[in-house]
């Protein structure tokens, strides 16, 4: 048996039967801190933070179960206690399994059961993965409590700074900011979207006018300008007079998108009021200059001309100096971005740090860099979904097995005074969507239902086939055409009438600051569009009705999925590989070569087209979408003129033309989705070469 590292941590062992007690205890001798238990009740007293592992027979069932089924409940939420249940009989069938389960309480989640006689070597291997599990649970544990104490060591920053800090979303809305900020712009939003607000900050432009409030510095930010130090003057609801010193800016996405902007305002009070008081004194030794050397009647008359002056003067400096404090935007998307990219960016520093004399630990950094970018991408596929430029992968499928296939995820999902229940009709069709999408878009809206229910309730999915005959001319209206209608309803607290209109846009949210993003319905809604159905929502005070619109396919045969390729090193076969990206080609190549291929590249498609003369024997183009001039589609196409049956592997973020993989792929091509990992990459390529019988060979 392989040694493990293991922490202070239990496998706990309940077997009535003496004989099945002493054969699991000599098993688990080496390796492993064993305590064997006779009943489950004795079970749910030892369990803890720190249990690793139940291992019981299906004889211990026997006993009472409600106190395991409190013990299980009671866990913090990152644990996840793994049970391995000992089945009595080998030839019962997965049904039978299935009533086991049954058995168990709905708390019991983590489990795996093995059925008997198996020999020692299965069993020691099932309780290895599953104790690699739980020391996965510990980790995140203790990840997250470093995450709380980061945060509040943060917030603590903020608080005390002696400057206002704004963090703002793309649509101007306070995300994170501390008190200074919040004593200059109440409302969390930015002044320019606040006309009562606006008309108490006052600045000038570059040519003396009255700075409009679409110039405020947050507004320019979200626009895409660096602002800095824009001076303004502030007069409080209060009656109390400030000058502010404001800068602003913008901050992008990985794809260069606006998401979002970060405001700082300063307090310039006493620097300005030294400032006019030298002023006024100068203005007033010229007056007084003037009265000495003119008549009185010129004295008098030029008096009059500096009092005008100065109160123009005055009035343009009032404006000029209030055109700073405009600082909402950095919040939700650009707070979880900025806190991704800490944990990529800090995770490289560390193996930078640790490459230069120590490679020791470097992947305790790698699995955190990966971790947060993994983050990154699943955030940037749920903006995809709701702008509808996300790569489906449609194809025929049951709604209700799906539904039936998830009814467990879903239950365990919600609190336990929460139901799910199914309303499924038999004779609904077969849709045309992306499985993973849809379940993804399920899951959201009983998360949903899920959260406006905090005293209990019940959720009910049902589908039912629709049958549209009219066209209509509302934009939202489902065209002529057969659908089936997937319905997710709870008893809930339902969505105030004002807000319905709202709750389908980006970033809207009706829970608590921090527990939302706010793209959970966007995301159902963009995808819904985007497999060319529609998306209806309904509430009252009797609960919430959403209902998902599918078209319905055409062959009730789903196509089998191919399993995933192992990392299977390549026999030198060549391979083009054209990216404009000049970091990600060159990561992409070296992976390629790692894994054994020869690989020409290039950065565009003409280059490819010229390279192309070069090789002689050519088994795999892999090319991204979106290049300058040719395109990858077009680029494709014309070597697969030269080069007859060669297989294309598409790389892309998104692309207008890749969104319907069926519509974009032509024979011989596949689509992968970046990011990717290098697994991904190393199986999808020797997948195609495999796939390939005859290699696309230059006419001599």
């Amino acid at each position: 048996m392989t040694e493990h590292t293991l922490p202070a941590c239990e496998l706990i062992i309940c077997a009535p039967l003496r004989g099945d007690a002493t054969s699991l205890q000599r098993l688990f001798t080496q390796g492993y801190l064993t305590r064997y238990l006779s009943t489950l009740d004795e079970v749910a007293a030892a369990l803890g933070e720190d249990t690793g592992i139940i291992v019981f027979t299906e004889e211990a069932l026997r006993q009472d179960l409600s106190t395991l089924a409190e013990a299980l409940e009671r866990q913090p939420t990152w644990s996840d206690i793994p049970l391995v249940l000992l089945a009595s009989d080998a030839k019962r069938s997965g049904r039978g399994n299935d009533l086991l389960r049954r058995q168990l309480p709905a708390a019991a989640t983590n489990l795996v059961i093995l059925e008997r006689p198996l020999s020692g070597a299965s069993l020691q291997s099932s309780v290895a993965a599953a104790w690699r599990s739980r020391l996965r649970q510990f980790e995140m544990r203790d990840r997250l409590a470093e995450l709380a104490q980061e945060r509040e060591r943060l917030q603590t920053l903020l608080e005390n700074l002696p400057v206002g800090v704004c963090f703002m979303d793309a649509q101007g809305r306070t995300l994170v900011s501390n008190p200074f900020y919040e004593q200059y712009v109440p409302g969390q939003r930015i002044p320019s979207q606040q006309p009562q607000e606006a008309a108490r900050w006052t600045a000038l432009d570059n040519s003396g006018r009255l700075l409009p409030p679409e110039r405020f510095p947050g507004a320019r930010a979200l626009a895409g300008e660096r602002v800095k130090g824009q001076d303004f003057y502030h007069t409080s609801a209060t009656g109390e007079e400030s000058w502010l010193r404001v800068s602003a800016v913008p901050l992008h996405d990985t794809g260069q998108q606006i998401i979002g902007a970060t405001t700082v305002i300063a307090d310039i009070s006493e620097e300005k009021r030294a400032e006019l008081a030298l002023r006024r004194f100068n203005e007033e030794l010229e007056v007084q200059v003037e009265e000495r050397t003119r008549t009185l009647a010129l004295t008098l008359s030029e008096l009059q001309r500096e009092t005008t002056e100065r109160s123009r003067a005055e009035e343009q400096l009032r404006q000029s100096l209030k055109m700073e404090a405009v600082g909402q935007l950095t919040g939700g998307i650009a707070h979880d971005f900025n806190n991704m990219l800490t944990g990529v960016l800090g995770a490289l520093d560390l193996m930078k740090i640790k490459n230069k004399g120590q490679l020791a630990g470097l992947e305790r950094y790698m699995e955190a860099a990966q971790h947060s970018a993994h983050r990154a991408a699943a955030l940037t596929q749920r903006l995809l979904a709701f702008s509808r430029r996300q790569s489906l992968e449609s194809r025929p499928m049951s709604a209700n097995d799906l539904i039936l296939a998830l009814q467990d995820l879903l239950q365990g999902t919600v609190s336990e005074q929460i139901s799910v229940t199914l309303e499924l009709d038999p004779t609904a069709p077969w849709i045309l969507a992306d499985a993973n999408q849809l379940e993804n878009a399920l899951l959201n809206l009983v998360i949903n239902a899920r959260d406006a229910m905090p005293d209990g309730g019940v959720v009910t999915l049902a589908t039912y086939p629709v049958t549209v005959t009219e066209p209509a001319a509302e934009d939202e209206a489902l065209p002529p055409g057969d659908y089936v209608c997937i319905e997710v309803r709870d008893t809930g607290t339902g969505i105030p009438e004002r807000l319905l209109d709202k709750v389908l846009e980006p970033f809207f949210t009706t829970k608590p600051q921090g527990q939302g993003t706010g793209l959970g319905l966007s995301m159902v809604y963009g995808f819904a569009r985007q497999s060319n159905g529609r998306l209806t929502l309904a509430s009252d005070a009797s609960g919430t009705r959403v209902c998902v619109y599918l078209p319905t396919a055409e062959q009730r045969r789903e196509p089998q999925r191919a399993e995933p390729a192992e990392l299977v090193q390549g026999a030198g076969q060549t391979i083009l590989l054209v990216e404009d990206d000049d970091a990600v080609r060159l990561v992409n190549q070296e992976a390629l070569q790692a894994l054994g291929y020869r690989v020409w590249s290039a950065a565009e498609g003409k280059a490819a087209l010229r390279l192309l003369d070069q090789i002689p024997q050519l088994d795999l183009l892999v090319t991204d979408v979106g290049l300058p001039g040719l395109n990858g589609r077009q680029l494709a196409e014309v070597i697969q003129q030269l080069r007859p049956r060669l297989p294309v592997l598409f790389l892309t973020g998104y692309a207008e033309g890749a969104l319907s993989r069926t519509s974009f792929l032509g024979g011989n091509m596949e689509l992968m989705t970046k990011p990717f990992t290098l697994d991904q990459l190393a199986a999808q390529v020797a997948a195609m070469l495999s796939g390939s019988a005859n290699r696309a060979v230059a006419p001599s």
